[in-house]
């Protein structure tokens, strides 16, 4: 039997949407959740060609990302998908270390007969 995948919740899935609508690479979606954005924000941000001024949003968020760490790109860069699973299999294995410890504990408690 296939195991099921899960859908990322609601906070991933609103990244893994702006990612698409807006263009925007892996890092530069990792770039703009470390810097605290708004994912349903991000089209307010974004040059629609109108303003000659206002960067377009992916240089934008690159430039941001520069001024406040210092550094072009995160260190390790994951994707949205990638994060998630990880984020799932850490939570399982929490669930059956837990498990694994209550179950540990009943049976020292159990009286012997």
């Amino acid at each position: 039997m296939a195991k099921k995948t899960k859908q990322p919740n609601q906070k991933m899935q609103a990244w893994i949407e702006a990612r698409k609508r807006h263009h925007l690479s892996h890092p530069q979606v990792q770039m703009a959740r470390e810097l605290g954005m708004n994912p349903a924000k991000l089209g307010k941000i974004d040059n629609h060609e109108q303003e000659p001024w206002k960067l377009p949003l992916r240089q934008f968020i690159e430039e941001l990302y520069f001024k406040r760490f210092g550094k072009t790109s995160p260190d390790a860069v994951l994707s949205i998908e990638e994060r998630c699973r990880l984020e799932a299999a850490k939570k399982e294995e929490r669930r059956t270390a837990r498990l694994r410890a209550v179950d540990s504990a009943r049976t020292r408690e159990a009286p012997l007969r």
